[in-house]
């Protein structure tokens, strides 16, 4: 089990890994490292850095399991990186297939093709920390306890909502742009709700995953 573990984490912290080397190599990538606050405006990135630590901290506890507390901090990573990354995974892969204009940051005087990720750097950004979370919860990992659903889950969404909320707006203040364009289209009482919204989505949607799990 340890062993099957083991390889999971591995391949899917590289994967992330593989994921964001490769955005250095995309056209976007320029224009993206001259704004305030580079890849780290985008949810996504911000939440692969987060999945990416809960499969390096769970690699870690894979071969070294006696080490005192990697226990606690692979469990509440998961509780934080897994949530964050089924709500990025799912408003990406919705609104790039049905309204990719609302999700695909344009360049100046480039089309929207000019931007689009290749499909094997997309799954690695916008695919692969979904499923490798949700993989680790599900096979390896117990689900979590009522005292953790009751507060910690709750707590946990509430400081990211707010968190990202007030970052991608400073990011917004300096660059005159938001990274997603529906952000960008939307007046702050809007932008509001929606952070709100994906706040509550995210905590439920957690809840649910926790519920199914046997």
């Amino acid at each position: 089990m340890k062993g099957t573990s083991f390889a999971l984490h591995v391949s899917a912290a590289s994967a992330m890994a593989y994921g964001y080397n490769s955005l250095h190599s995309l056209k976007i990538n320029e224009w993206i490292s001259t704004q305030y606050g580079g890849h780290l405006q985008f949810l996504t990135i911000q939440g692969l850095v987060i999945a990416w630590a809960t499969m390096t901290i769970g690699a870690v506890e894979d071969v070294f399991p006696s080490i005192p507390g990697v226990r606690a901090v692979k469990r509440g990573l998961l509780m934080l990186s897994t949530p964050v990354a089924t709500i990025v995974s799912t408003i990406y892969w919705t609104l790039l297939l049905a309204f990719p204009h609302l999700i695909l940051q344009a360049m100046p005087s480039e089309s929207l093709e000019a931007v689009m990720i290749p499909l094997r750097i997309d799954v690695c950004l916008h695919l692969v920390p979904c499923l490798s979370l949700l993989a680790d919860f599900f096979w390896f990992e117990p689900k979590f306890g009522r005292s953790a659903m009751l507060y910690t889950a709750p707590f946990l969404s509430l400081v990211c909502t707010v968190w990202y909320g007030w970052w991608v707006e400073l990011c917004a203040k300096h660059n005159n742009t938001f990274p997603y364009p529906f952000l960008t289209l939307s007046p702050l009482d809007i932008r509001i709700r929606i952070y709100a919204g994906a706040g509550l989505v995210a905590c439920a949607s957690f809840y649910v995953l926790n519920a199914l799990h046997k």
